[in-house]
């Protein structure tokens, strides 16, 4: 699933005719890169949430992604998508959106920010495999704390879980990349309250979720330390298209 529902304004005036997702780095819009990178790896499917102008992330991408630069053949990947504007009016935060959409999705899925330029990161299908095997509700992938979250998101632990750690805890924490793999049991009790489907369009957020499962041991977690941005404001879109 990837991400493209939120209305990006500190990316204002930018976004107030185009979607974040849609705006360019390197001449290709920010979830051009997600799935080239998805398709790249083998992925056959991907499920889309829209809301600020959403139709125009649908009428740019349609129904089917080709990359036709990749090195070697990839079967297309499939669009769908779940515009949560059109029903609801607005987005329905990162797990609203989630439980909306988990209809569309398998028991085990990607999740990545379709607003997040991330050029080095592959979608491995070991990693799938190996997040099967675990047993764990889902798998962070943390980077280094950038200058604007200087105190990042959540620690972790020499085992490699996903720590939520008390707020005068001095272990190191580090930022979510907002790439991680999923398991649908995570949108269901004990850990999330929304109704299959979320037919209410509830409006929930995805980090309590977490917390939740990490105080069970139940999130693994790595360091990725490849190229990575959120491309959050107008500078740091700049600064991308200056660099790379």
């Amino acid at each position: 699933m990837l991400l493209a529902a939120g209305r990006g304004e500190r990316m204002r005036p930018l976004t107030d005719t185009t979607p974040k997702p849609l705006l360019t780095v390197q001449g290709q819009p920010l979830l051009h890169w997600q799935l080239q990178a998805l398709q790249a790896a083998g992925v056959g499917q991907v499920v889309i949430n829209t809301a600020w102008l959403g139709a125009q992330i649908s009428a740019h991408f349609s129904n089917v992604f080709t990359h036709r630069g990749l090195t070697h053949p990839h079967r297309p990947l499939l669009i769908s998508y779940s515009h949560e504007a059109v029903d609801f009016g607005a987005a329905l935060g990162t797990a609203g959106g989630i439980a909306r959409a988990l209809p569309q999705l398998g028991p085990v899925f990607w999740l990545a920010a379709g607003d997040v330029f991330t050029p080095d990161f592959v979608f491995d299908p070991a990693a799938v495999q190996s997040f099967v095997a675990s047993g764990q509700l889902a798998h962070l992938w943390l980077v280094p704390n950038p200058a604007h979250h200087p105190r990042g998101d959540f620690g972790l632990s020499a085992q490699g879980l996903a720590l939520n750690l008390p707020a005068q805890d001095p272990a190191p924490r580090y930022t979510y990349s907002s790439i991680a793999l999923l398991r649908a049991a995570l949108f269901a009790p004990p850990w999330c309250a929304i109704a299959a489907g979320n037919p209410g369009g509830v409006n929930a957020a995805l980090a309590p979720l977490l917390r939740r499962a990490m105080d069970q041991h139940r999130v693994g977690a790595s360091l990725y330390t490849g190229r990575w941005t959120d491309v959050g404001t107008p500078e740091r879109l700049a600064l991308l298209n200056e660099r790379y």
